[in-house]
């Protein structure tokens, strides 16, 4: 039985998780896409055949979802919520993936009375390789935690946390974590052009390394440090560069301090909430 589901959002997160849900066999029909701006809706409904509107207000007055997914900005969060406590009666699970909002900002804004459902996607959703960590209020039922986990895991992996205050970390390091392999291939690059390399082959190789490496982490069961170890020769090239990496001033340090930065930033986002 498919759920009956109302998204808040087609964006690019709303919509990849929109593309999952049907390609996992989600029904169509069980699907309201609310969407304000028109090219997005009209791409949406055309290209995936779902109900879009404009507002909640025009969505179907008899519907009883089971639940409603937030895919919006954190900054106008405030100003949408409001308008779906007329589906408190159906007791749905609400669901959002908005950055750095809090349960209680939600409880907040839905009466208090609403089962909530925290998220932190990432960006490798868009091509379902991301992972997702979610965090539930206590009116959240097993069976509702349950639909948010298979909604969730149609982009990627899903795991759960009872301590809300832990979703800073998390978006610390798995929300910016892509931002941080992309520098490193940004880094890559231009250290292999100050070695000589020509800028499009210094590009590719980069790039190249740095995805392939991550396919064989996701397929390896080894931990990191043993393919790590795999690769380094004693005495060897690799040797030598891990050296100036994992010295004191190398990379293992500056990692901690901008995971630290990002965690703090996080949660200065969510008091501001």
């Amino acid at each position: 039985m498919f759920p009956t589901l109302v998204l808040v959002g087609g964006g690019k997160m709303g919509g990849a998780m929109l593309s999952g849900w049907l390609d996992r066999g989600m029904d169509a029909a069980a699907i309201t896409v609310v969407e304000p701006h028109p090219d997005i809706a009209s791409a949406l409904g055309r290209r995936l055949g779902v109900a879009v509107v404009g507002t909640p207000e025009a969505i179907d007055a008899d519907l009883r979802p089971d639940v409603v997914v937030f895919a919006v900005k954190p900054q106008v969060i405030s100003a949408v919520v409001p308008g779906y406590t007329r589906f408190l009666g159906a007791d749905p699970v609400f669901l959002s993936i908005a950055a750095g909002k809090t349960i209680g900002a939600f409880e907040q804004g839905l009466g208090g009375k609403a089962a909530v459902v925290r998220a932190m996607p990432n960006t490798p959703a868009a091509v379902r390789r991301g992972i997702t960590v979610a965090c539930a209020n206590s009116r959240t039922t097993a069976e509702q935690r349950a639909l948010c986990s298979r909604l969730l895991e149609a982009v990627g992996a899903v795991a759960w946390v009872e301590d809300e205050a832990l979703m800073d970390p998390v978006t610390a390091v798995s929300g910016s974590g892509p931002a941080y392999v992309f520098f490193l291939v940004e880094c890559l690059t231009k250290a292999a052009m100050n070695a000589g390399l020509p800028a499009d082959l210094a590009e590719r190789l980069a790039r190249i390394t740095v995805t392939g490496a991550g396919e064989l982490l996701h397929r390896s069961e080894d931990p990191a440090e043993v393919l790590r170890r795999n690769v380094t020769s004693p005495g060897g090239t690799t040797a030598a560069a891990l050296e100036v990496l994992m010295g004191s001033r190398g990379l293992e340090p500056l990692m901690t301090a901008a995971v630290e930065a990002a965690r703090k930033r996080s949660r200065e986002l969510a008091e501001l909430a």
